[in-house]
């Protein structure tokens, strides 16, 4: 490899471009959507249908999918990047009113062989279009007020339509990506001490106006702040997911009960099992040392982008590349504390584990731009 490396400047354009693929970001992702073959195989009880054979069909497309965008030119992405960001915006506006409605929420479109969701694609064009808009704008200027307006409004608008839908999840990532990227950036951290301190006390105030004549939230909606504090609550209703989370997680111990020997998902104890809580079916079977694991290899492709963001030598590049594995760091960061009890049910899936395709795509072609980041960098 290294002998190719030194002479590749001899080899076709095509061939070298191959060659500057990140390979081992390449294999890690085959490693984690891996994972996720064999946990889908155990939840189905040993059958490739109905969850195996999709999946691996959705990876091999999303494989060609970042094979594809890692070959155009970076700054082909950095110049259509406004466009993605107004068809994404255009696809979350058409959900409102052509969307296909599933478990209580309108976030989908039909297009035929797939139901696509818009929020999931709005997530790396909304990277795409403030990696551009901050390589273009001078980095004095990145604190200036009446240049923190409009990234805001980029990042505020699309959320809002997300959660209309209603997904809280996915305007929580938006929100927290898109802020990891002003920041990075070189946007001044008291903008976010601001926002952070503007939160804290708008909790506080939450928490304060419980049972006042000036009670901010219905009570309904307190029940299920309690019972997130407590699932023990209501551990057949509304705390129910968490409950049954929660005893799979700790029947794992540390090595697991062993592959498709999980109790709580065989028995269909465990909800979501294929999707959201797909992470507790692995815990159950591999145990602590099988969650641990996974969890390293996400660390790894998201140490794997941050190298690669210090190498590139444009501000687009790095930015988007970072701007990437926040957006995965998210993922699988929120996945993890909602089965865990740390944070609200809030439906993300596990990146390139759960049962889905709209985020599998699109994650492929996230980190296709990472790809196309480094193989187009000067050397």
């Amino acid at each position: 490899m290294s002998y190719l490396a030194n002479n590749a400047q001899s080899v076709p354009t095509g061939l070298r471009k191959i060659l500057y693929l990140n390979w081992p970001l390449t294999l890690l992702l085959a490693s984690v959507a891996s994972v996720g073959f064999l946990m889908l195989y155990s939840v189905a009880g040993g059958s490739f249908t109905p969850w195996v054979e999709p999946q691996v069909k959705r990876f091999v497309l999303g494989l060609s999918v970042m094979l594809v965008v890692a070959m155009i030119p970076i700054w082909f992405w950095r110049n259509v990047s406004v466009v993605a960001y107004l068809v994404s915006v255009m696809l979350l506006i058409a959900v409102e009113f052509f969307g296909t409605v599933g478990m209580g929420a309108q976030r989908w479109i039909d297009i035929g062989f797939m139901r696509l969701q818009p929020s999931e694609l709005m997530k790396i064009t909304l990277v795409m279009l403030l990696a551009a808009y901050y390589d273009w704008l001078p980095p004095e200027r990145s604190s200036r007020l009446q240049w923190v307006i409009l990234p805001v409004i980029m990042i505020l608008f699309p959320t809002f339509l997300v959660l209309r839908q209603p997904d809280l999840g996915t305007s929580i990532l938006l929100m927290a990506a898109g802020g990891g990227v002003m920041f990075l950036a070189g946007v001044h951290w008291a903008y976010f001490a601001a926002v952070i301190g503007a939160a804290v006390g708008l909790v506080t105030a939450v928490f304060k106006s419980r049972g006042t004549d000036w009670q901010l939230l219905k009570d309904y909606q307190y029940r299920r702040i309690d019972t997130f504090l407590d699932p023990s609550q209501d551990p057949l209703g509304a705390g129910y997911h968490i409950t049954q989370s929660k005893i799979a997680l700790g029947s794992g111990g540390w090595t697991g009960r062993g592959f498709m020997q999980g109790t709580q998902s065989r028995l269909n104890f465990l909800p979501e099992k294929h999707t959201d809580f797909i992470f507790t079916t692995l815990a159950e079977e591999f145990g602590f040392i099988g969650g641990v694991s996974l969890l390293g290899i996400y660390m790894l492709i998201i140490i794997f982008c941050v190298v690669a963001a210090l190498a590139a030598k444009d501000r687009f590049s790095s930015l988007v590349t970072l701007g990437v594995a926040i957006t995965f760091f998210l993922f699988f960061a929120v996945n993890m504390s909602m089965v865990m009890g740390l944070a609200p049910v809030v439906g993300v899936p596990l990146p390139m584990v759960s049962y889905g395709g709209s985020a599998m795509l699109v994650l492929m072609a996230a980190f296709g731009l990472v790809q196309s980041a480094n193989i187009h960098r000067p050397r």
